[in-house]
């Protein structure tokens, strides 16, 4: 059984997996891994991956030299099941590799884009040869939030946007349906771009924030929220392959 370790910009993840398949999660602090003893405790992992994008703390390093088994540490000298064209290596987040590494290994053969709705919005595109070529970040929908209250004089920090009709019909719906509906355009048209340049491209939809699309955008989206997880999970069995 495997331990996956995803320290994300708000939280980290701990997803044990059986195989390929993810049995179990549990979300914890990304400055302390403090579950990581109990979910330890609670499977019988003999090996471990940690991929992070956000700092790894004293305390931390602390729990990982605790743990019983092996952990690979995702860096980008880490060898990969696909062939990676990103022209800076150095600087792609474990978390935007993993992500394709996910999704081509569910459907290897086919153009894939990846888009993950977390703190960043970012697009990955895997095509149909295993070539990660690069993708997008933007804002995430808190960050967007964040920024209209810190920028601007007089317009509130909305932590919620419940009400989001198609105008804005006061402040507080002014600025939910102008950054639902701005990063709902956002994806539509990426996608699209994607799909004129790329023949039966599948689309992938994960992170933590959900928006609307119209029928013909949903139907192409397959959700899954353990894509960044299941690719950090098959780089660990491949390089496992490699020993």
């Amino acid at each position: 059984m495997n331990l996956v370790i995803d320290i994300g910009n708000t939280l980290a993840k701990l997803v044990a997996f059986d195989g390929d398949e993810p049995i179990d999660e549990l979300k914890t602090s990304n400055d302390t891994l403090e579950a990581l003893p109990f979910f330890c405790q609670k499977h019988n992992f003999s090996h471990g991956i940690l991929g992070s994008v956000y700092r790894i703390t004293d305390k931390v390093e602390e729990q990982l030299k605790k743990l019983p088994f092996p952990l690979l540490r995702l860096t980008s000298q880490t060898p990969i099941p696909i062939k990676n064209l990103y022209k800076t290596p150095e600087t792609l987040g474990c978390d935007r590799l993993a992500a394709a590494i996910g999704a081509y290994s569910q459907y290897p053969g086919r153009n894939i884009l990846i888009i993950d709705a977390g703190t960043c919005l970012t697009y990955e595109f895997i095509n149909s040869e295993g070539e990660y070529l690069g993708g997008f970040i933007s804002p995430g929908l808190q960050m967007r939030l964040k920024a209209l209250n810190m920028y601007t004089a007089s317009l509130p920090f909305i932590k919620d946007c419940d009400n989001v009709p198609p105008i804005g019909f006061d402040t507080t719906t002014s600025i939910c349906s102008g950054v639902i509906h701005g990063i709902r355009y956002e994806i539509e048209g990426h996608i699209q771009f994607f799909q004129s340049k790329y023949e039966h491209l599948l689309v992938f939809l994960t992170g933590g924030d959900e928006f609307h699309f119209d029928s013909q955008i949903k139907n192409i989206i397959f959700a899954d929220k353990y894509i960044v997880p299941k690719g950090l999970n098959r780089i660990l069995a491949y390089n496992n392959e490699l020993l």
